[in-house]
């Protein structure tokens, strides 16, 4: 038996939340939410070199991944690998990319099931800028 963090009642170690105040994971002296997140040391500037995150805070706002190379549901950075991501090359359900593979994507150069690009563009329902705005 430990001490909940919050309420400082007596908790077993493996109690998901506390039976007196409802803390999640009330044994551990720090948790910061669910799921699964890496960052590695090595850094340019301030972004790590990679950046995976599966991981939702206490309030259950999920963590985006940030770093030259992103990982996770929500990723920003150079390259990145996501569900919704903006990056420089980007393979993504939805995103907003200089060169992007997406289900939905906006993008310089694109290969997606429905995009809008400015250079080049190939998939089921793509269009330009230039055709959407009715310069060809």
């Amino acid at each position: 038996m430990k001490l909940c963090r919050d309420c400082q009642h007596q908790v077993s170690e493996q109690a998901a939340t506390c039976p007196h105040c409802g803390a999640p994971h009330p044994a551990q002296a720090a948790w910061d939410g669910w799921g699964w997140e890496y960052k590695s040391a090595a850094r340019i500037g301030q972004w790590p070199i990679l950046h995976i995150s599966f991981k939702y805070r206490q309030n259950r706002m999920p963590v985006p991944a940030k770093g030259i190379i992103a990982i996770g549901q929500f990723g920003v950075g150079v390259v990145t690998i996501s569900q919704f991501s903006v990056g420089l090359f980007s393979l993504s359900q939805f995103t907003v990319a200089g060169f992007a593979v997406a289900q939905f994507a906006l993008a310089y150069a694109c290969l997606a099931q429905f995009g809008i690009y400015i250079e080049r563009g190939g998939g089921q329902v793509v269009k330009s800028v230039a055709e959407i705005l009715g310069f060809l």
